[in-house]
This record gives C-alpha cells, sequence and structure tokens, in this order.
C-alpha cells in the first residue's frame, strides 16, 4: 500500500528504510523524499515507525495554541520562568 502518493513510497519501503536505521520522519524524508512534497503522509509514516501522534498537532486540531499549551502543562510562563 502507498504512504506517500507524491513520490510512490510504500509501506514495505519506509519499514525497509527504518530497519536501515531511519527512526524519524525526517530520516526518511532524507532517504526516500516521503512526507517532504504536500506531508500528508507524515502521520502515517509516524504510525509506521511506532511514533504514535504529534501532540502539539493534536492540540492545533483541538482549536488549542500548541506552544502555550505545551508551556502550561510544563509549569512555563511566556516568559520563560518556572511558574
Amino acid at each position: 500500500m502507498y504512504v506517500c502518493s507524491c513520490f510512490g513510497i510504500t509501506e514495505q519501503q519506509v519499514k525497509e528504510h527504518a530497519e536501515a536505521g531511519a527512526h524519524t520522519p525526517r530520516q526518511i524524508a532524507s532517504a526516500c523524499k516521503a512526507g517532504t512534497d504536500c506531508g500528508s503522509c507524515v502521520r502515517r509514516i509516524q504510525s509506521l515507525l511506532g511514533r504514535g501522534s504529534c501532540p502539539r498537532r493534536d492540540l492545533l486540531d483541538q482549536g488549542r495554541p500548541a506552544l502555550n499549551a505545551v508551556a502550561e502543562l510544563k509549569g512555563v510562563t511566556e516568559l520563560g520562568e518556572a511558574a
């Protein structure tokens, strides 16, 4: 099954690159260009790599400002000081 329609990259190819040492979507992109055009395949690549979802993207999908919400979770104020 195709993962990246833009470059014709299959699940098997992504898995082969992962076995060869590409362990992040960026490393997969360097190996075969998957995820570098429209980006719609990046979540599928993350899933194939066992990385799960992207927390900041999940926050954005909920309509929340991702960086502020992440900072709040870590107890950091806008100025970068601990709360």
